[in-house]
């Protein structure tokens, strides 16, 4: 059976394997120095108002540089959906840089979006952040950003995702059409997964059992096809659309249910900077975060530029990830459908962070964390909340409708 390459990336690098994040700084391939120019591009959009919102010269880099978790796909839609007509592609570091394009109007600077996964060594957004001063923006999951905090502490100025995709999937046939997590798991059938998050929380609220837990899955469709009995992660915005559609093997239904349901409340992906950057790079952030809760909207509403950014750099990097045009839209129309990304339940606001919930994150993730051996119970016990966000560069004014 072929693999999809879409389904590689749930292993360990995205899913929820945070033990495999490490606050180690080790050399990464594919960052570039910060003497190093960008790639020239050509822009046909209207410039910037001299000062107005847009303008974004005379307070930002000069190329903005963002750095994702992982390769292009329609959950990163509001990064690339900057980036405008022009653009240039750098197969070997596999980066994309283009004018940063805002509804038409070139903001005066380039936007360099840079893959992670494979192409950075599989190393944590964090580390590549203080290993490289170039990066202003990363998406750094919020357990992510609790693993790294005492050696690369991380500010979240948006979220994006409001909620996290992530899911467990079963067979309905083989689960009496169960249609959530608890009554698929009643019957004692392994949780499989590629870290001890997901089962550790399920574990906490008398879902499953310790002996239901299985932290074998390796990414690839064969385990789930040829053992439909098994319970298995994933995203909603990926794997219901690639098993029925493009895994002949399977070709029909999956069940699933979001783990945001059940306790997993993690911010996915926020964009985050530097903690000094928070000081430094105010004057920048301040225009540049309410672009950023715009574009998310913004491509949700149309795609069509940004998912044609994201396929064409797909088939550029030539990785071996593989990324179709009906998973992207599929994607987009699972973000709006599920309220993946929905408005601050508390604020109302778009991309604002609430802090009940960042303060229920900590404390209910840390200790799974050190339980996990991915940070120490001194290091736990010195996290605040309210340090790991901050909400001063959001615009109150934007929402969803």
């Amino acid at each position: 059976m072929s693999q999809p390459a879409s389904l590689s990336r749930r292993m360990i690098a995205r899913a929820v394997a945070v033990g495999a994040l490490t606050a180690t700084v080790a050399a990464v391939a594919g960052c570039s120095s910060s003497d190093a120019a960008a790639p020239e591009t050509t822009s046909t959009a209207a410039v910037a108002e001299k000062g107005g919102p847009l303008d974004l010269a005379s307070v930002c880099p000069a190329t903005i540089v963002m750095q994702q978790d992982w390769q292009p796909e329609s959950e990163h839609g509001a990064m690339y959906n900057l980036v405008g007509d022009g653009y240039t592609v750098d197969t070997d570091k596999k980066t994309v840089t283009g004018p940063l394009v805002v509804d038409g109007t070139d903001t005066g600077v380039k936007i360099e979006v840079r893959s992670g996964g494979p192409a950075v060594n599989f190393q944590p957004v964090p580390a590549l952040m203080y290993l490289d001063p170039d990066i202003l923006i990363g998406a750094v999951n919020t357990d992510a950003a609790i693993v790294a905090n005492a050696d690369q502490p991380t500010v979240a100025v948006t979220s994006q995702m409001t909620y996290s995709p992530q899911i467990l999937m079963w067979d309905p046939a083989s689960h009496d059409g169960a249609t959530t997590i608890k009554a698929a798991a009643a019957g004692g059938a392994p949780i499989v997964t590629s870290g001890d998050v997901i089962p550790n929380l399920l574990l906490s609220q008398g879902i499953i059992t310790a002996s239901q837990i299985d932290m074998s899955y390796e990414g690839t469709p064969q385990r789930f096809v040829s053992d439909p009995k098994i319970l298995q992660q994933g995203f909603a915005t990926a794997e219901p659309y690639i098993y029925k559609n493009e895994i002949s093997q399977w070709g029909k239904d999956v069940g699933y249910q979001l783990l945001s349901e059940l306790g997993y409340s993690v911010y996915p992906e926020p964009l985050a900077v530097r903690k000094a950057d928070v000081t430094d790079k105010a004057d920048c952030l301040k225009k540049l975060v309410p672009i950023m809760q715009q574009s998310q909207i913004d491509f949700l509403d149309s795609p069509e530029h940004g998912n044609s950014v994201i396929l064409d750099l797909v088939e550029q990097y030539d990785t071996g990830w593989t990324y179709s045009e009906g998973v992207a839209q599929f994607s987009v129309e699972q973000q709006k459908k599920l309220g993946i990304v929905a408005n601050d339940e508390a604020s109302g606001v778009f991309g604002q962070f609430d802090p009940d919930r960042m303060s229920s994150i900590v404390s209910d993730f840390a200790p799974i964390l050190v339980s996990a051996g991915s940070i120490t119970q001194d290091a736990a016990s010195a996290i605040d909340p309210s340090e790991l966000y901050t909400n001063q560069f959001i615009d109150t004014s934007i929402k969803m409708n």
